[in-house]
């Protein structure tokens, strides 16, 4: 296992020698890496999308990595349904891998810490770690790990052991010159693609545990030994993992690895400041995409929000990636609000060609030669796709429901009803018909066109009725006299 962690990371080395030799750039690499734990949401998928905008400005790579190390709440079903939700957002990686199907891999990185002595085992058990944690808080001390089991002997080790206790790994900071118990200021510092200048104090961190003491992995070591064996160049997350990187840089270069470089973006909240998560169903890219909503509407505004760029919607990725730039994000969160996703998704829908919704539309049994023209009429009042749906109806049927006139307005209507001139109908013949009512009653404005409007549609406004007129014909207009 060790040899073939070695093996592999040899091979890495002498591909980066061989692009420095022959003048060549390494190529970006880089990875969005969920727990297949649940549906992603619109936070989620501003990490994959600043991932993949980053790749694509610089021709490079993007893996799709599944970190399900945790076997019991992995699914399956949520990996699909996240590579799914991907490809409705327009993003296809170029690798897929797999954290699960790695053990050999972190098994021997494990191997090469122990032997090193950077990896040593712990006996406390949650509670006791609880406990200590408490009692440096009310000594008005930082809760970090005292490094007490290394002070263990050989026969406390054997009596804990006997005990049925099973060590968890911690990783040793290289935080401290000599003793790893006089810790002191070890600052570790890189240039973030998103924040600037960004710096961490090793020795204000508890050294992390790796493996869990029934021999599973935290997230930490598979990240940086899959980062390591698929030649990740740049890492792209949220900035909650900041302190992380300080530590994970450390755990590179533990394993003789260069680190990447890292870019730390701001997280999406609700509008009331709350943090997003899978729990929370109404947000996931799943459920925005049931609602109707556009995936251009949807990666627009997780891009866009909580950067200095204005917030628009993109017709593509290609015009997205012009706009992005990691370097414009706030280093404060970005407030979600759904309102900005409808204004974004009307503005893509009302330029949208029928030939881009034909499929959609005929999902929803607007389909025949009606249909086009039906969609450019339309298209122009439509928050999402699936309010054709009633407008469709309008158009075949008529009103949901019966329309309330006043006895002046139903007279007024009546007459102009049987004012309708004979087929056949076109754009021109809105017109034509109410100057000819217009004439004949002396009505105009909102006493002539509102009650019209409401005979026909039953709503106060929506699309034009000079495109709507010809797709109702004139036995429909009949059908709605009243």
């Amino acid at each position: 296992m060790h040899g073939e962690f070695r093996r592999r990371l040899d091979e890495r080395k002498l591909a980066k020698q061989h692009d420095i030799v022959y003048g060549h750039a390494m190529s970006v690499t880089v990875r969005f890496a969920p727990s297949p734990t649940g549906n992603i949401h619109i936070g989620n998928a501003r990490t994959a999308l600043f991932n993949w905008l980053f790749a694509h400005r610089n021709k490079g790579r993007f893996i799709q990595r599944f970190d399900d190390t945790d076997v019991e709440r992995s699914k399956q079903e949520y990996a699909d349904a996240i590579v799914y939700d991907l490809h409705w957002l327009g993003i296809f990686p170029d690798t897929t891998i797999y954290q699960s199907r790695r053990f050999p891999l972190y098994d021997a990185a494990v191997e090469k810490l122990k032997t090193a002595g950077l990896l040593y085992p712990c006996y406390e058990t949650q509670d006791e770690l609880e406990l200590k944690r408490k009692i440096q808080l009310s000594r008005k001390l930082p809760p970090v790990y005292g490094r007490e089991a290394l002070r263990l002997s050989k026969k406390e080790i054997a009596d804990l052991e006997s005990k049925g206790r099973k060590p968890h790994w911690r990783f040793l900071l290289p935080n401290f010159a000599t003793d790893p118990h006089q810790t002191r200021r070890t600052e570790i510092s890189w240039t973030d693609l998103a924040r600037g200048e960004e710096t961490v104090d090793l020795a204000s961190l508890s050294d992390p545990v790796l493996v869990r003491g029934d021999g599973t992995y935290l997230y930490t070591l598979p990240s940086v030994v899959d980062d390591i064996d698929c030649a990740v160049t740049h890492i792209v997350r949220g900035d909650d993992h900041v302190t992380n990187t300080g530590v994970q840089m450390a755990l590179f270069q533990a394993l003789d690895a260069k680190p990447p470089q890292f870019g730390h973006h701001n997280l999406l909240t609700t509008i009331s400041g709350e943090g997003l998560s899978k729990r929370s169903g109404s947000l996931s890219i799943g459920s925005l995409r049931q609602e109707g909503i556009e995936a251009m509407a949807v990666a627009s505004l997780a891009t866009l929000v909580g950067t200095s760029e204005n917030i628009v919607a993109a017709r593509d990725l290609d015009e997205l990636s012009e706009r992005f730039d990691i370097a414009a994000t706030s280093k404060s969160a970005a407030k979600f609000d759904p309102a900005e996703l409808i204004t974004l998704n009307r503005t893509l829908l009302q330029s949208m060609p029928f030939e881009n919704v034909r499929e959609r539309l005929a999902a929803l049994t607007i389909s025949g030669e009606l249909a086009e023209p039906f969609w450019n009429a339309v298209r122009g009042n439509l928050d999402t796709i699936h309010d054709a749906v009633s407008w469709w109806a309008i158009v075949r049927r008529g009103s949901e429901s019966p329309v309330e006139l006043s006895e002046d307005d139903k007279s007024f209507v009546q007459q102009a009803f049987d004012l309708l001139p004979h087929d056949p109908w076109d754009r021109s013949t809105w017109k034509s018909w109410t100057d000819r009512v217009k004439s004949e009653t002396g009505r105009k404005g909102k006493t002539l066109f509102m009650p019209l409007r409401l005979a026909i549609t039953g709503r106060e406004s929506g699309p034009e009725l000079a495109e709507l007129l010809p797709l109702v014909g004139r036995a429909g207009m009949m059908a709605r006299r009243p």
